[in-house]
């Protein structure tokens, strides 16, 4: 993994936007999301990330090819993206988990969360022009908390990763995406859904039921004895 402050040359499909500490990739993202809005990055494949101290924060602009509804499943793509770079690092044996839809936990305690835009009023049934997906990242707590103070959270640092900087969890994060994007691609939804569903954790009342993730929509789908349940990805 890179460990500089400047992140290495990536394929040509992103254009890299840096913002210092305290900025926020998914509201910069958006900004720059619709072509034209900005003469240096716009548009489909503007990665903005954030160099910080602590956290590693990323958001990519998407151009979608397909009505919302099925086009969500580009959340659970970037999500299984960001799973697919943590467990490629992790200690051995580290469980590396997702909470429905975006909240990530490791070790079973919460780390980040993935994080969606699209423009404002778009329909399920169209195209929309844009999508936004990013992640937030707790790499290592600040000087000002102590390590379990917080209980049912934790940081990277905490869980025994090492050499992680925003930049080189950016690289990674971006690579895998375009990876796991071209798998949609050749092999369809099903694959998304199955490697994301491998990961996600078991909420109350789940136990021993059926999931599947509805292509049309994105949303968990909970088959039980006593019927069908949907819980939508927003």
């Amino acid at each position: 993994m890179h460990t500089g402050d400047t992140l290495p040359p990536l394929p040509s499909l992103f254009a890299p936007v840096m913002l210092r500490e305290g900025g926020d990739a998914m509201a910069r993202a958006v900004e720059l999301a619709p072509e034209g809005a900005s003469p240096i990055a716009s548009g489909a494949g503007t990665l903005v990330w954030v160099r910080a101290l602590n956290r590693a924060e990323a958001a990519v602009v998407l151009e979608p090819d397909r009505p919302l509804g099925q086009a969500r499943l580009a959340y659970l793509a970037a999500a299984n993206a960001l799973a697919d770079t943590l467990s490629a690092i992790a200690p051995p044996e580290l469980p590396v988990t997702w909470r429905w839809p975006g909240t990530l936990a490791v070790n079973g305690g919460v780390v980040g969360e993935m994080r969606l835009a699209l423009p404002e009023g778009a329909s399920e049934d169209d195209i929309p022009e844009w999508m936004v997906v990013g992640f937030e990242l707790r790499l290592a707590w600040p000087e000002s908390v102590t390590p379990g103070e917080r209980p049912g959270e934790t940081s990277l640092v905490e869980e025994g990763f090492e050499e992680l900087t925003p930049a080189g969890v950016t690289e990674a994060w971006a690579r895998h995406l375009m990876a796991n994007m071209d798998e949609w691609n050749a092999r369809g939804p099903r694959r998304v859904a199955e490697k994301y569903l491998a990961r996600l954790e078991e909420a109350a009342g789940q136990k021993g039921v059926k999931r599947g993730i509805d292509p049309n929509t994105g949303a968990l789908v909970i088959h039980r004895e006593e019927g069908r349940e949907t819980w939508p990805l927003s």
